[in-house]
């Protein structure tokens, strides 16, 4: 079955490290995604801190490249995703992660969208110009027992506000509870938690309450499911994966559930340790809420946020 993916971080993973996108050990790679199935990965853009605005540069320019040269298929709109799942071939999502390299410059956030980018969130694990994280660190350690409340930074508004204006998907993953419970308040426009799971299922902030995941599902946007075992909990991945679905689906209904791997962004899952894995979750999947739900769950939910976005 076909699927989609709304976050990995291969770009930087690759670039940074001397790896290539084309085949090799990393989670995702074109190789692996060609053999699994994928009808698009969302690769993130991900900066942070000193030298961000020139990282965002090099890595991009690293997309647009690899693209070109390992003939995948830019996915900017709906007809191109449907594409790529009717012809077999892979395509190729730009999202970013963290809009804090722009330091609030409505050009930079204009920018994006002469890119293609798809997709971006406000804030990474960092306080920024826009907002505050909803994982607190302390002395480079995350406290999973604190939650952030604090809301928007002004310029955070605008930048919404302005996202939307340029029909690029917002994304909440990483955002404080404060920040995303404001975005969410009587929001009509689909938004996307692209990498988060159930608070109510693993109890960590980086988790999205019943109240965040209702929300979502009410505006018309999706939540991708992530691998990472901090936020899954215990036990098998996959019985985890199955659980944290079960739970939106209680919450939100059918329509709000994706994938949000995070591959490359987190450290190996036994089990789940690249995107090759994925037939096996997707059949496992499958078994459990059946085939109409599992290609929700894989494709079409996605596909919906992104028609009704992008066109």
């Amino acid at each position: 079955m076909k699927y989609t993916d709304l976050h990995c971080d291969s770009v930087t993973t690759c670039l940074d490290g001397g790896y290539s996108l084309a085949k090799g050990s990393t989670h995702v790679n074109c190789e692996k995604l060609n053999k699994s199935g994928c009808a698009a990965q969302c690769f993130a853009i991900f900066t942070d801190g000193e030298g961000a605005n020139e990282n965002f540069k090099r890595y991009t320019d690293y997309f647009s490249a690899s693209v070109k040269a390992l003939n995948l298929t830019l996915v900017d709109c709906y007809a191109r995703l449907i594409s790529c799942a009717r012809s077999g071939k892979t395509g190729a999502i730009l999202t970013v992660e963290n809009l804090g390299f722009t330091g609030g410059d409505p050009k930079k956030i204009c920018a994006l969208k002469d890119m293609g980018a798809v997709m971006a969130s406000l804030v990474w694990n960092n306080e920024n110009c826009f907002a505050y994280p909803n994982l607190i660190m302390r002395g480079g350690v995350p406290d999973f027992s604190a939650s952030e409340n604090r809301g928007l930074k002004p310029a955070g508004r605008a930048a919404v506000e302005l996202l939307d204006n340029l029909k690029i998907i917002v994304d909440v993953s990483h955002l404080s509870d404060g920040g995303t419970d404001e975005i969410l308040k009587n929001r009509k426009i689909p938004t996307v938690a692209s990498h988060s799971n159930a608070r109510a299922v693993c109890n960590v902030p980086r988790n999205l309450t019943d109240a965040q995941i209702k929300a979502i599902a009410d505006c018309g946007g999706v939540i991708g499911v992530n691998f990472c075992k901090d936020f899954l909990g215990g036990g098998h991945p996959f019985g985890c994966v199955k659980d944290h679905l079960k739970h939106m689906i209680k919450t939100g209904g059918e329509d709000v559930i994706a994938f949000g791997s995070d591959f490359d962004g987190i450290p190996t899952v036994k089990g789940l340790e690249g995107c090759e894995k994925m037939p096996s979750l997707i059949a496992y999947l499958s078994d459990e809420f059946g085939d109409r739900i599992t290609r929700k769950l894989c494709f079409e939910n996605f596909a919906r946020v992104v028609k009704e976005i992008r066109g």
